[in-house]
């Protein structure tokens, strides 16, 4: 079967595009100008390089295909320009989608969105794919354009395109070549760049499992649903003793207060508003994971049949992957 890709060079991408490979698919790749595209190069795809935004450029790489697996976003915490996230993440996906459905050959349409897209639950209770979005007052520009761009999968579906939603939690494993917002948790926890933990907790998952709950998605997917595609719900202060273990490396036990993490990152973004340049963090970013952001994978598991690797795996795979070139 043929299928498209759309970002295959990305951390998770790349993955589904080789676990594609290996059950015998014939990928294509919509490949952006100018990214880099090393997580592909050495993998027999077909590509195709255009921006997704533009209606021509869908259409030819949809042209012959009978799956798509739209994974192209975005995901930053700052960006210069915060329209251009709207731009790639919501108008991109409208396009996209657009084209899929005209094609008239497309049978599944499986659409990356993420946990951002998801609710929160109170306190430490895990939410779960009918936890109704209610991140209006912490939201940056990710969140609110990956919640956006899912409810424009469901507006395709009410027309009637195949089309499935998965959302993956925080990935972590090899490949990670940007590095992610997820990645650079890993290397500044390595490198201790912040001397401790923080109040909260997220929820981790291997890279490698999400790939294969897209695969898992597009066979056994329900259309119009969505299927959380985490792992292990963590505090920050676990996952740091974890990262501690694999890497050898002596993390201080110590809670940093978040008066003083605030402090830190408000003036950092601050400087960034003279200087243009990136800043360590948003203090909308600090407020969305300075909490307990907790999910339910039960879905994904007993319906899907996804499986899933034990943290330490997949933070092992990280560090490995960012040590041998020289990132952490």
């Amino acid at each position: 079967m043929k299928v498209l890709v759309t970002g295959s060079t990305g951390f998770i991408g790349s993955h589904v595009t080789r676990m594609l490979l290996e059950e015998g698919h014939d990928v294509r790749a919509l490949v952006q100008p100018g990214v880099k595209t090393t997580n592909i190069d050495a993998l027999d795809v077909e590509r195709i390089e255009g921006d997704l935004r533009d209606p021509d450029v869908a259409k030819k790489a949809l042209k012959g295909c009978r799956e798509l697996f739209h994974l192209a976003a975005i995901y930053q915490i700052w960006i210069e320009r915060p329209a251009l996230m709207y731009e790639v993440n919501v108008e991109g996906t409208r396009t996209l989608l657009s084209a899929a459905l005209a094609s008239r050959t497309i049978e599944k349409v499986v659409h990356t969105s993420s946990i951002a897209a998801v609710g929160k639950r109170p306190g430490k209770e895990p939410a779960d794919e009918t936890t109704l979005f209610n991140r209006w007052s912490d939201a940056n520009e990710y969140i609110l354009s990956k919640y956006v761009s899912e409810l424009e999968v469901l507006d395709f579906v009410r027309r009637g395109l195949p089309a499935v939603i998965v959302n993956p939690a925080f990935p972590f494993g090899a490949g990670d070549l940007a590095p992610t917002p997820t990645g650079e948790i890993v290397i500044n926890t390595v490198k201790r760049v912040v001397p401790g933990y923080m109040e909260g907790g997220f929820n981790a998952v291997d890279v490698e499992d999400v790939a294969r709950g897209h695969l898992l998605a597009s066979d056994k997917g329900r259309i119009g649903e969505r299927y959380i595609l985490g792992g292990h719900n963590v505090t920050y202060r676990e996952f740091g003793r974890l990262v501690s273990k694999v890497s050898g490396v002596w993390i201080p036990d110590v809670k940093i207060p978040t008066r003083a993490i605030r402090a830190m990152i408000g003036a950092s973004e601050r400087l960034s508003k003279l200087t243009g340049r990136k800043p360590l963090g948003t203090l909308k970013a600090i407020e969305y994971a300075n909490q307990y952001t907790y999910f339910d994978n039960t879905k994904a598991r007993k319906v899907l049949g996804l499986e899933i690797t034990p943290l330490e795996t997949a933070i092992e795979k990280a560090v490995t992957w960012f040590r041998e070139r020289g990132m952490a």
